[in-house]
């Protein structure tokens, strides 16, 4: 055993449950590929400040759970605690927005860092996928992205997960609601952090997991009540956009979301099958992100899904993906002339588009086949002198069993017939 051992709260990905990891990311970055949205990647820390501005002062994350460091020449610096940030600083550094095709639509996967008491499904390393839709106010945009979340998880075979949905308002309205909040907040019996959090975003003290804080919430003003017209409207057609789109969705008043940014549209994915931590993924709009971090005016929406927690809710929904094999064939030579021979069809079947493996290491017939049963192999080639003084190979069927002798110039083709 290693004298080391991955650092608490991570998590190393390992065949063959990695798989599922893979497949989550691809399953759930197909929809946006389809919908005009491009690749985009951003390193892994980033100047504090880009968080601190953007994400907030006043949440957990950038107050208790960024990891952030000062570099050898002084720098202060911060591993991503969340894509959306990021992703906005280098669309606004490479000036994406300025090619006069809004929204610029980017797709992101990748590892997040925050500093948290480990639990199920909360980790100090966490992987994402993410959405971000940068320079177009429109209604249509945000039920797009939900849309497409829900599209994704769906074609995973998901089916137990809610999508709950609020309006947080925008700048005209959310102040009278943030003074009528803070005026009833102020009279609670709170510790002085969260009456430190009244002050800077009282919206936050609604985010409040504790239940001596949540029940001292009951009759709290709702920002549905301070909704301006505008945000009203613009909330209506959202919800009546999922609801043509036959996407089920839960209004929920108290939704905020733990990042400063969001305004209006605000939405959450949660599976019921995963206790505390039930939220598989989330996002919203944020139309002041850009100005907060140096930027133009650029209305924008995006959302991240969590790879970990969305493999969590599957397993917890015993939905099964259907992983394919890594192997399709595996290539067992007996001798040294066959292993000569056999090693060379491995490289014309796999530029064939054939997933082959070898059986490496000099083993004998009884323990290269027990690694070729292993590898999930669909085929197992087996050649000794006597098959390549006939020109051929022997091709065992693993689930039958059936065992046949094909030509050594046509067995690239016949693999491939068959496993077609």
């Amino acid at each position: 055993m290693s004298t080391f051992q991955a650092p608490k709260g991570t998590y190393d990905l390992i065949p063959p449950r990695s798989a599922k990891f893979l497949a989550v990311r691809e399953a759930i970055s197909a929809p946006l590929k389809n919908s005009g949205y491009g690749y985009i990647e951003t390193p892994g820390f980033e100047d504090v400040a880009l968080f601190s501005r953007g994400v907030g002062e006043s949440t957990d994350i950038v107050s208790k759970e960024m990891y952030a460091f000062e570099t050898k020449g002084g720098d202060q610096l911060a591993l991503r605690p969340e894509g959306t940030a990021s992703v906005l600083r280098a669309a606004l550094e490479a000036n994406l927005h300025k090619a006069g095709n809004l929204p610029v639509k980017l797709w992101y996967s990748g590892s997040y860092y925050r500093y948290e008491k480990p639990q199920a499904g909360r980790y100090r390393h966490f992987s994402q996928v993410g959405a971000e839709a940068i320079g177009t106010e429109d209604p249509a945009l945000d039920a797009e992205l939900i849309i497409l979340a829900d599209q994704a998880y769906r074609s995973l075979g998901l089916s137990q997960f809610r999508i709950l949905l609020n309006s947080l308002g925008d700048k005209e309205c959310r102040p009278v609601y943030r003074e009528a909040l803070q005026t009833f907040l102020r009279d609670l019996d709170l510790d002085e952090e969260t009456r430190r959090r009244i002050e800077i975003n009282p919206l936050r003290v609604l985010d409040d997991k504790r239940a001596e804080v949540q029940k001292q919430l009951t009759g709290a003003p709702m920002l549905r009540d301070f909704l301006c017209d505008a945000c009203k409207a613009y909330h209506e057609e959202v919800r009546e956009l999922l609801t043509a789109a036959g996407v089920v969705y839960e209004d929920d008043e108290k939704l905020v979301r733990g990042l400063d940014y969001y305004t209006r549209t605000t939405f959450e994915f949660v599976h019921d099958g995963l206790g505390s931590q039930s939220a598989v993924g989330g996002g919203g709009r944020y139309d002041g992100l850009s100005e907060m971090i140096g930027g133009p005016s650029l209305p924008s929406v995006g959302w991240a899904l969590g790879v970990d927690r969305t493999v969590l809710a599957l397993e917890a929904e015993g939905v099964e993906l259907g992983i394919p094999a890594t192997t399709s064939v595996y290539a067992v030579p007996l001798g040294d002339e066959a292993r000569r021979v056999l090693f060379g069809l491995v490289t014309e079947l796999r530029k064939a588009g054939v997933a082959t493996d070898f059986a490496f290491g000099g083993r004998g017939l009884k323990g290269a086949m027990k690694n070729a049963n292993r590898s999930g192999a669909r085929y197992a080639i087996v050649a000794g002198e006597r098959d390549l003084a006939e020109g051929a190979v022997q091709l065992k069927d693993m689930e039958s069993g059936d065992q046949e002798a094909v030509a050594l110039d046509a067995l690239v083709a016949t693999v491939r017939s068959r496993l077609a």
